[in-house]
């Protein structure tokens, strides 16, 4: 188990993440909030027969139809909204966290709030790495329109998302040995909730990968 950080970089990585959940949300709200014409039948069919090739399609569609108008019927847009929306979703976990770890230090159970220091650590990787993949995708065809720069591109996606799948599956794991309390089923609830969606977006990137081009 990685040893605690010190309580100010903690503090820091709170206001980091604070500050950058804030002006996530504003982006996102930007490009797919904006009032536009309703989506036909045919983009939310889109959506949720997309949906159905993850593990959690209700999960799926009910986060994304929202996004219809936005996606229509382009695999490579759904996949950036899919990103887009689990980020908000982790970076939210994340400071929720964050929160709980400078209460935890201040209680006697020092293996519940080691998981606790632990967990932030792995969100906030998770975090680093979504954004990295958001970015990609928003990248994507600018290096050249070849199939091997977009599988390239892709790959790098496909690897990140699933890295912050691996963290997000650390940081529950680390809760194990804890004893059980309300600290430890609040936060495992929420971090589960968290790797349905960024398991979903890791099956949409997949199948818009397999499409070999934008």
């Amino acid at each position: 188990m990685r040893t605690q950080r010190p309580h100010c970089l903690l503090f820091l990585s709170l206001l980091c993440l604070l500050a950058t959940f804030s002006n996530l949300h504003r982006t996102v709200t930007a490009v797919y909030d904006a009032e536009s014409p309703a989506a036909d039948d045919g983009d939310t069919t889109f959506i949720r027969t997309s949906c159905n090739n993850t593990l959690y399609p209700d999960v799926c569609y009910s986060s994304l139809s929202r996004y219809a108008n936005a996606v229509q019927q382009d695999p490579g847009q759904l996949a950036r909204v899919a990103i887009a929306v689990t980020l908000s979703k982790v970076h939210r976990t994340a400071s929720y966290v964050s929160n709980l770890t400078r209460d935890a230090d201040y209680t006697a159970d020092s293996r519940a709030t080691s998981a606790l220091h632990d967990c932030f650590t792995n969100l906030g990787d998770a975090v680093d790495e979504i954004r990295g993949s958001l970015k990609q995708m928003r990248q994507i065809g600018a290096a050249g329109t070849g199939a091997g720069s977009f599988l390239f591109q892709m790959s790098n996606v496909q690897t990140w998302m699933s890295a912050a799948l691996t963290d997000e599956e650390t940081c529950t794991d680390g809760f194990q040995d804890v004893a059980e309390c309300p600290v430890k089923a609040d936060v495992c609830d929420r971090v589960t909730k968290v790797k349905k969606f960024t398991s979903n977006a890791l099956a949409l990137v997949n199948t818009y990968a397999n499409k070999g081009g934008p």
